[in-house]
This record gives C-alpha cells, sequence and structure tokens, in this order.
C-alpha cells in the first residue's frame, strides 16, 4: 500500500508535469504549423493538445476515485480511474490518432511545400526539452527497479492505469517530435511535400496503436481482473496458518482498483469447532490479512470442506465460470 501511495504521487508529478508545459507547447506547434504549412507540425499539434487533455481527465479520475464509499457505492468509487483511463484511450484514438490521419491524407492529396522549415525545428527543440524530461520521469516511474526487459511485463500486470498510460503517452509523444522532424527534414531535401503528409501518416498510426494498447489493458481492469499472484499466494498462507485450518480450498480475488481488493476464501475448518469458534477464525483471519496486505479492503470466508469445494469447483469449471486458486 505505501509503495502504491509513493508510486500514485509520482504518477501525479509526471501528469502535472506533463500539463505543465502541454498547452504551451501545443500553441506554439499550431503556430508553426501555420506559419510554415507543416502537416506533420499541425499533427503535433493535435497530439500534444490531446495528451494535455487526457492528463487533466487521468487526475480527474484519480480524485473521484479517492472519494469514500456511501450508500450508493459501499465498495467505494476506485474504478473511476479505470473507466476515465478507458475514455483517455478512446480520445487518442479518436481525436490524436483520427485527426493526424486526416491531415496527412489530406496534404498527401493537396502538397504544399513547407515554408521556413527552420521554425518547425525550433519549435520542435523547445518541445523536446519539455517532453524527452516528461518522458524519462514516466519511464523511471513505470519500470522501477526492473530494467527496460521488464516494461511489457509490469503493463501487462500493472493494476494502476495512470502509470503505464502517462508512460504510453509520453512515449508516443517523443516517438511524434522524431516522425515530425524526419517528415519535414526529407520533405524539403527531396521537394517532395508530401512526405510531410506521410509524416503525419505515421504520428496516426503510432497513436493509434498506443490506443489499443491501452484500451485492451484498461477494458480488463474495468471489467474486472484478480490481484497479483504474489497477493494471492500471501494471503493462501495467512489462510493455512490459522489454528484449525484443515484446508485453505481456494480464493477468488478481485481487484476493484489500483489499491482496493476484495478476495473470497472457502475454507475448511475442523469439525469440532463451533459456531463461535469458527467465528473468532474468521476474524483473526481477516485481521491477519488486512495487516499484511492493507489493500485488501474486505474478506469473506466460505466455510467448506475440500470434497464439496472440488464438486462446486469442476462445475464451474465445466460450466465455463471463474476458476479459484
Amino acid at each position: 500500500m505505501a509503495r502504491h501511495r509513493i508510486t500514485s504521487l509520482n504518477s501525479r508529478l509526471v501528469i502535472y508535469a506533463g500539463i505543465a508545459g502541454g498547452i504551451a507547447v501545443a500553441i506554439t506547434k499550431f503556430g508553426a504549423a501555420l506559419f510554415t504549412g507543416s502537416s506533420a507540425m499541425m499533427s503535433e499539434g493535435v497530439h500534444t493538445l490531446v495528451d494535455t487533455g487526457n492528463s487533466a481527465l487521468l487526475l480527474y479520475g484519480m480524485h473521484r476515485a479517492a472519494q469514500k464509499p456511501d450508500g450508493d457505492h459501499p465498495l467505494g468509487y476506485s474504478r473511476e480511474i479505470y473507466f476515465w483511463s478507458f475514455i483517455v484511450a478512446v480520445l487518442v484514438f479518436a481525436l490524436g490518432a483520427g485527426l493526424s490521419f486526416y491531415e496527412g491524407v489530406s496534404h498527401i492529396r493537396h502538397p504544399e511545400a513547407i515554408q521556413d522549415p527552420s521554425v518547425n525545428y525550433i519549435v520542435l527543440a523547445i518541445s523536446a526539452l519539455f517532453d524527452v524530461p516528461t518522458f524519462w520521469l514516466a519511464l523511471r516511474n513505470f519500470k522501477g527497479d526492473g530494467d527496460l526487459s521488464t516494461l511489457f511485463g509490469k503493463f501487462k500486470d500493472s493494476k494502476d492505469p495512470t502509470e503505464f498510460t502517462t508512460f504510453f503517452e509520453n512515449a508516443a509523444t517523443v516517438l511524434g517530435l522524431i516522425t515530425a522532424a524526419a517528415g519535414i527534414y526529407l520533405s524539403v531535401l527531396f521537394n517532395r511535400p508530401e512526405l510531410d503528409g506521410v509524416a503525419s501518416l505515421v504520428i496516426s498510426a503510432v497513436l493509434a496503436v498506443t490506443a489499443i494498447l491501452l484500451a485492451r489493458e484498461t477494458k480488463g481492469l474495468l471489467i474486472g481482473e484478480p490481484a497479483d499472484e504474489k497477493v494471492v499466494e500471501s494471503i493462501t498462507r495467512i489462510a493455512r496458518s490459522i489454528p484449525d485450518v484443515i484446508h485453505a480450498n481456494g480464493i477468488l480475488t478481485t481487484q476493484l482498483g489500483p489499491d482496493q481488493i476484495i478476495a473470497t476464501l472457502s475454507i475448511e475448518f475442523a469439525d469440532r469447532l463451533r459456531t463461535s469458534d469458527i467465528e473468532q477464525r474468521v476474524v483473526d483471519l481477516e485481521r491477519r490479512v488486512k495487516a499484511r496486505h492493507s489493500e485488501v479492503m474486505a474478506v469473506f470466508i466460505k466455510p467448506q470442506t475440500a470434497a464439496e469445494f472440488q464438486r462446486v469447483h469442476r462445475a464451474k469449471v465445466k460450466a465455463g465460470g471463474p476458476a479459484e486458486h
């Protein structure tokens, strides 16, 4: 839990850093695009503006997710961050990729030579001063103590969309800057203004791939994913350590938010226990789990023999239902 709070704070800092320069950079890019007629620069202006708006939506989602449980939402609002992250992915695709694609096709069909490309280079260099350090912060925050080879695994396993969304958006931004600079340079070098439009199409493709990856992962979180396997194994070990627990049959977990988990356990208690004894063991188990994993907000215990659990488990698997670990 403490680590997540630190990560969440770092995510906020990365988002604030992105917003701080985003609006100014977007206005500058649009101005350069209108002055020089560069399609790639126009796409980069759209890209930056969309990223800035998305960062604001992520902050709003984090604010909404922090609300305390109430009568309408007894388990809290943690999944709001998943919803708003999904909206961000949709906007990246619809606005960022869509408008860049339109701009690229339009410029290829009606090419116009870039006027004074040095203006574009200066604007891209200024943008890089803001965007490259922000990308570096996002990369360090996302990969943590791991190396670059672990990034894809972290992306698949992450339960905090603010981490991987800010990382992917900033990575797409840096790729967009490189692509725009290459498109402008090649169009001037070969006197082929349509190459500037091709750069817009490449930027559109980068944004589309980014959006698809983000949408796919956040959709899984929004629907409901199990907790990290290490947490599941830890809770199972704690259950087995409780006196008079004959067998910890299985466990189902649901990730409600980056720092909220619900766990449901099937446990076989000793036959000699009275109802009051079982109640005490359940209270002790819940106390130990929450002490070890403060992100676990609720623990539900189902007293059940191992034989009955196996029977129900086989029936669920046959019917295509969720399998308990």
